[in-house]
């Protein structure tokens, strides 16, 4: 449409969602940003309309929040939309992140992509845990004093630290002001990450795709094809939001958040929501506090060194079984600590959350820098074995010669009738071959 270029503003809408050219051979597991676009504008929406009757007192917090359950129009269904979002937020940024660990999206040239989503990631946390304390009920506060007295881990400045975000010696209300202006603001500086954030994806490279090659040959634009894809999960997602709002909107809750904040008296535990509790679990399997602080921010800002500690040449996840295997005993161990970070502080607990949480970093520091080199080694002992290379590693064919499409950084467009290439693992064995060997 003439209109949409314009304008400065539309063309650029234009240019990064309706008229950007996607690989053609995306499938559903690259629907997560569209979901997770709109989890951010419904909470922005419930957001800002909670704002308008919460009170951030310590008197009066938990009531403005029965209030706006009770009294204000709707407010129940805002405020069981805004928190059930949160959890819905969570669950479709692990499936994008577990998506982008499979598929190697972190790698070149997409390294600032994946920078920005960990800090997306990191600020996500932090503001679920700001709203977390807003209500202050039982849970809200033992979990406010939890979180906050880690601060006090850091050596020499770290009880400074905690009474300047308490602003005193205990939680007041300067505390709870300060907590409700943050998670305000939080969720438009994550708006804004969210912009660059497809911005960087767009300028750089452009989505990837399964295979994990250069899809230049074969590219469609967004709109109409994968405007209508994306509908059809933001459709299902609205469906099954809407039953957990309407039919069970406290199943991921906390019931002891139910019980107005008593500082006398300390809950049974204190289990973060479920989102956290991989890393709360962490945190809790080492003795140390200091020691245990410091692992649990690790296991987060180890995303960001990934796209070094993977050496693999081959980006798609087809060629390497041995990464696709380590892969999902990596997720199998992710939902260990997350089901462990909801259990008691007792044997044999105590235990499976150290083992846990030492297969956690050894996946990341060990097993995916070998498993690269490993593979590495196996494809290009196949290449050198099978097929045949001419000058300036160009596989030579009857048809065509065209550069090897294994390697992952950019390279001149394949077109649709060059050579095609197939790697398949049979025992071990490693075959590449060309068209004309098939």
């Amino acid at each position: 449409m003439r209109i949409l270029k314009s304008y400065p503003l539309l063309r650029m809408v234009n240019s990064y969602v309706i008229d950007s050219p996607q690989p053609s051979n995306i499938s559903y597991w690259w629907n997560f940003g569209s979901l997770l676009a709109l989890c951010l504008v419904i909470q922005i929406i419930t957001g800002v309309t909670l704002a308008m009757h919460y009170n951030p007192s310590v008197l009066e917090s938990f009531n403005s929040v029965e209030h706006i359950m009770r009294d204000v129009n709707n407010g129940w269904l805002i405020r069981y939309l805004h928190s059930n979002t949160a959890s819905a937020f969570f669950f479709l940024v692990y499936l994008h992140i577990g998506r982008g660990l499979y598929y190697g999206s972190y790698q070149n040239p997409r390294t600032l992509v994946w920078g920005i989503g960990t800090v997306i990631f990191i600020l996500m946390m932090a503001t679920a845990f700001l709203g977390y304390v807003l209500p202050y009920g039982q849970m809200s506060l033992w979990g406010k004093e939890f979180i906050t007295n880690l601060m006090s881990a850091i050596p020499w400045v770290g009880q400074d630290i905690v009474e300047f975000i308490w602003g005193g010696f205990s939680v007041n209300n300067a505390t709870l002001n300060r907590f409700f202006a943050l998670h305000f603001v939080l969720p438009f500086v994550l708006a804004a990450l969210a912009l660059m954030h497809l911005i960087a994806l767009h300028d750089r490279a452009g989505s990837g795709n399964p295979l994990g090659i250069s899809g230049n040959s074969d590219r469609l634009a967004f709109a109409p094809f994968f405007l209508f894809k994306d509908l059809i999960t933001i459709f299902i997602f609205i469906l099954v939001l809407s039953i957990f709002v309407f039919f069970m909107p406290n199943a991921l809750g906390d019931s002891e958040n139910y019980v107005v904040a008593n500082p006398m008296q300390t809950p049974p535990a204190i289990v973060p929501e479920w989102y956290l509790l991989p890393f709360y679990a962490i945190l809790r399997s080492i003795p140390n506090k200091a020691l245990g602080v410091l692992a649990m921010f690790s296991a987060i800002l180890i995303l960001l060194a990934l796209p070094y500690l993977d050496l693999s040449r081959v980006r798609g996840i087809q060629f390497k079984p041995l990464m696709k295997i380590s892969f999902w005993a990596f997720v199998a161990n992710f939902l260990v600590l997350m089901k462990l970070g909801g259990l008691h502080v007792e044997e044999p607990f105590i235990t499976m959350g150290q083992i846990s949480t030492f297969l956690y970093f050894l996946w990341f520091v060990l097993v995916v820098p070998i498993i690269s080199l490993v593979e590495n080694s196996l494809m290009w002992q196949g290449i050198k074995n099978k097929p045949k290379f001419g000058h300036n590693n160009t596989l030579e064919c009857h048809t065509k010669i065209t550069r090897c499409p294994f390697r992952t950084t950019p390279h001149r467009p394949l077109h649709p009738t060059t050579t095609r290439v197939v790697v398949r693992w049979r025992w071990g064995i490693l075959l590449v071959g060309g068209g004309s060997f098939f």
